[in-house]
C-alpha cells in the first residue's frame, strides 16, 4: 500500500508539472499571438527575402556561366605562355654559345624559333589573348612590373626601355604582367634637376619676402 501511495504521489506531481507546462505554453502563445494583417505582412516579408535570395543565386549562376564561357581557357592560356618563354630562353642560350655564334646554323635555328614564336602568338591572338605593349610606354602598375632601373637621360623617368618578359591580356583580364626595366635620370642629371628646383624655390621665397 505504501508503495502504491508513493507511485500515486509521483504521478500526481508529474501531472501537475505537465499541466503547468501546458499553461505556460498557452500563455506564451497568447503573448506571441499576432493579428492576421501582421501574419500576412510577415509572410510577404519572408517571400520577398526568399525571392531576393533566389534572384541573387540566379545572377551568380549567370555570372559564373559567362565567366566559364569567356575565360574557360584562362589557366591553360597562362600555362601555354611558358612555351613562349622557353623558346625565347633557348634562342638567347644559343646566341650566347661561342661555339656557334655568328654561324649559318645558328642563323637558321634562330629564324625557325622566331617563326614558331610568331605562330604561337598569332594563335593566342585568335583566342583574344594579346601581348601587352611595353617598350617606350609609361610604366602602368596594372600591366607592368618594374624589375630594374636603367639610366637614360633621353627618356622621361618611368619610361619602359627594356622588356624582360612579355606580358599578356585575355580580353580585359590580366594573364600576367610584363616584367620590364624603366628609365631614370643619371646621377649627374638628377643633381642638376635638384639644383634647378632649389633655385626656383629660393627665387620664389625671395619674391615672397
Amino acid at each position: 500500500m505504501e508503495k502504491e501511495k508513493i507511485i500515486k504521489t509521483d504521478q500526481t506531481k508529474k501531472d501537475q508539472k505537465n499541466i503547468k507546462e501546458d499553461k505556460d505554453s498557452v500563455n506564451e502563445d497568447k503573448k506571441r499571438d499576432i493579428s492576421p494583417e501582421e501574419k500576412i505582412t510577415n509572410l510577404e516579408d519572408k517571400l520577398s527575402r526568399a525571392y531576393a535570395e533566389m534572384e541573387n543565386q540566379r545572377r551568380r549562376f549567370e555570372k559564373e556561366k559567362e565567366d566559364a564561357f569567356e575565360y574557360g581557357g584562362f589557366s591553360f592560356a597562362r600555362e601555354a605562355l611558358n612555351l613562349i618563354d622557353n623558346l625565347e630562353r633557348s634562342k638567347i642560350s644559343l646566341e650566347s654559345d661561342d661555339s656557334i655564334k655568328n654561324s649559318q646554323a645558328l642563323k637558321k635555328i634562330s629564324e625557325h624559333l622566331n617563326i614558331i614564336t610568331k605562330d604561337m602568338i598569332s594563335i593566342l591572338k585568335k583566342n583574344n589573348i594579346e601581348p601587352i605593349k611595353s617598350i617606350n610606354e609609361k610604366l602602368d602598375p596594372n600591366l607592368h612590373q618594374a624589375m630594374m632601373e636603367i639610366e637614360d637621360d633621353s627618356k622621361e623617368p618611368g619610361t619602359i626601355v627594356q622588356e624582360i618578359q612579355k606580358g599578356f591580356l585575355m580580353k580585359d583580364r590580366l594573364l600576367r604582367p610584363s616584367l620590364v626595366a624603366v628609365s631614370k635620370k643619371t646621377q649627374k642629371k638628377e643633381n642638376e634637376v635638384k639644383k634647378d628646383q632649389k633655385n626656383v624655390e629660393n627665387k620664389k621665397n625671395g619674391g615672397e619676402n
